[in-house]
């Protein structure tokens, strides 16, 4: 007689594997689940602290400086840092308006995640960093190299994916400063910009986007590996330790480096797009982000907004001039 009981045991060999394939592959959604569960809550948290910084990047300083000295008794104007920033938008749109142009980087975090997920799949890290086996911290630079190699083009494909809402949201951010209601909702802000400037409009600025996290990958990763082979001595006792940081303290100094690239492919998104934030007289019309790499450069502005708490442009004597 056949009865569940039996019907189990008998089949139970071959259903095991494809049990375990199912709950493999559950494992692995939930975890994506919960990384884009945790990618929306950082990116909501960040959010006030990007928006204000988005502001600054394209030049909008709606503070008066205040004038003060340094501790040599140089005169200097204080430009207001995040939090007189972030009180100042407060007053004009309330709690909320931190917020703005939050909808498109939940969306773009999400999509990342779901992107490189994919990618890891399709092109297993195992492929990328086989080596032989005499690798050892002095013989492993093809290692590294083809690790980086394989996180770059996860990164470009997560960027290439992620960069139209990346456009939608400082496009939002940046209607703060001529009050404009053009881009509302994350639909309607597709609408428009395929309506106005076509599939061309989703992808302003990715190539200086693209390049500047190339150029960090590769510096922060080689630095990184020369930094823990050829200066980290192996007969001191907290090598191991020294080299678990080296890669974060390298990632700090190279993104200083890398920062005009982020500038210029944010001051790219807005421009000319019909917004008072990317137009004269509140910015020129470049032609290409070389051309707006050149302007800023020449005006000495290459690094506007890298910082929000101490910012100051210098006064000459009683003159109070902007940088």
């Amino acid at each position: 007689m056949v009865t569940p009981e039996n019907l189990s045991g008998d089949t139970g060999g071959r259903r095991e594997p494809l049990r375990f394939d199912q709950d493999a592959s559950a494992t692995a959604v939930d975890m994506d689940t919960a990384i884009v569960l945790l990618g929306a809550g950082v990116t909501a948290i960040t959010h006030p602290l990007l928006y204000v910084k988005l502001l600054i990047q394209i030049g909008h300083e709606p503070l008066t400086p205040t004038v003060g000295t340094t501790m040599f008794g140089r005169k200097v104007l204080y430009l207001p840092g995040f939090f007189s920033y972030a009180q100042h938008i407060v007053r004009v749109d309330g709690k909320m308006g931190l917020f703005r142009g939050l909808s498109p980087r939940i969306m773009s975090s999400a999509i990342s995640t779901m992107v490189r997920s994919k990618v890891k799949q399709a092109i297993p890290a195992e492929q990328a960093e086989h080596v032989s086996n005499r690798d050892d911290l002095k013989t492993s630079l093809r290692k590294v190299m083809k690790e980086t190699s394989h996180e770059m083009v996860i990164q470009c494909l997560s960027r290439i994916a992620t960069h139209p809402f990346h456009v939608i949201s400082v496009r939002c951010m940046a209607q703060f400063v001529g009050r404009e209601v053009k881009y509302r909702g994350l639909f309607s802000s597709i609408t428009k910009i395929f309506n106005d400037e076509g599939v061309g409009g989703f992808f302003v600025g990715v190539v200086p986007h693209v390049l500047g996290e190339v150029i960090f990958l590769w510096c922060c990763n080689l630095l990184a590996h020369f930094i823990n082979t050829y200066a980290v001595d192996d007969n001191f006792s907290q090598a191991p330790a020294v080299r678990s940081y080296t890669k974060f303290v390298m990632g700090i100094a190279v993104s200083v480096l890398t920062y005009p690239f982020m500038l210029v492919a944010d001051l790219m998104a807005v421009n000319n797009c019909g917004l008072v934030a990317g137009l004269p007289p509140n910015s020129p019309i470049f032609k290409s982000w070389l051309h707006c790499w050149a302007h800023l450069s020449h005006k000495g502005h290459l690094f506007r907004g890298s910082s929000f708490f101490y910012r100051r442009v210098p006064v000459t004597g009683m003159a109070l001039t902007e940088e």
